[in-house]
């Protein structure tokens, strides 16, 4: 069950920004959807 679980985050595609496009690359505690360049305008 806990492999499961494991492989499903793994496969994820990477998050991108909702302005730019870019990857965003992301920390734990950040549920942001902006990358930190569109963040500060």
């Amino acid at each position: 069950m806990m492999e499961n679980v494991i492989e499903f985050f793994k496969n994820l595609p990477p998050k991108t920004c909702i302005t730019c496009g870019k990857e965003i690359e992301e920390q734990h505690e950040c549920y942001s959807n902006k990358c930190d360049e569109c963040n500060i305008i």
